[in-house]
């Protein structure tokens, strides 16, 4: 026959491991928000274009909403309250991503000209490492993309929030990417808030179409095109189509 005092300490315990229980929800839907810092004397190593850029401004910090669901995720910017005098130095993609069919929108604003490319999602080979760093209040574990020779891209995952979604156009693991980061340091996302909630219908909708529609190739092709000799045609173009 178990004691009274023994009764009381099951009870504890069941009660402990209810609480774990609960605290280790598994989130399928809600919104992210995400906090990019881009250090322009990083991106822009033209002498014309530092004159721009001074050390009070070279941290250009721009704001992101992510919605999502199982099957959909709609990442846009935030527009910020008051006039942004440095808008011009980064790029403001929306991209809208169909998880189930594997499919993505992305809406791009190219210096005052509008346009839409549709694809499919990039399939990444991510390296899973064994370091971990809390955001926004959860547990990420590291991976490492290797995107060419000279380029390795660093994201933080966390299995807490199922949908394989991220900022920009990157997913890709077995979770959604709260951090992610150049390896020089000079483009950083991370989130700054997980918000469980349930997202409307407006807001997973799919953006209108704006502009002219391509595909990756179509429109990678005819900006290599178009850029070709222009003084900034390389920064565009590797702008255009980092993620």
């Amino acid at each position: 026959m178990i004691s009274k005092v023994g009764i009381n300490i099951l009870a504890t315990v069941i009660c402990c491991l209810l609480s774990l229980s609960s605290n280790a929800q598994i989130v399928t839907k809600g919104k992210i928000t995400y906090e990019r810092r881009t250090n322009l004397y990083k991106q822009f190593d033209d002498d014309r274009m530092k004159k721009f850029i001074k050390e009070e401004n070279k941290i250009k910090v721009d704001r992101f909403s992510l919605f999502f669901n199982d099957s959909i995720s709609n990442y846009a910017y935030i527009a910020p309250d008051e006039e942004d005098q440095m808008a011009w130095a980064t790029w403001k993609n929306s991209v809208y991503t169909n998880l189930n069919q594997g499919t993505r929108s992305v809406f791009m604003d190219m210096f005052g000209t509008s346009l839409t490319m549709k694809d499919s999602v990039v399939n990444r080979d991510w390296i899973i490492t064994s370091g971990t760093r809390k955001i926004a209040g959860y547990e990420c574990t590291r991976a490492i993309w290797q995107k060419n020779d000279t380029t390795r891209i660093y994201a933080w995952f966390t299995t807490d929030i199922v949908p394989t979604l991220g900022p920009e156009s990157v997913q890709g693991l077995p979770g959604a990417i709260l951090g992610l980061a150049t390896e020089n340091g000079g483009i950083v996302y991370f989130a700054s808030k997980v918000e469980i909630i349930d997202p409307t219908e407006a807001q997973l909708a799919e953006p209108k179409k704006k502009g002219k529609e391509y595909t990756y190739k179509q429109l990678y092709d005819e900006m290599v095109e178009k850029l070709e000799g222009q003084p900034f045609g390389a920064r565009v173009l590797e702008g255009m189509f980092y993620w």
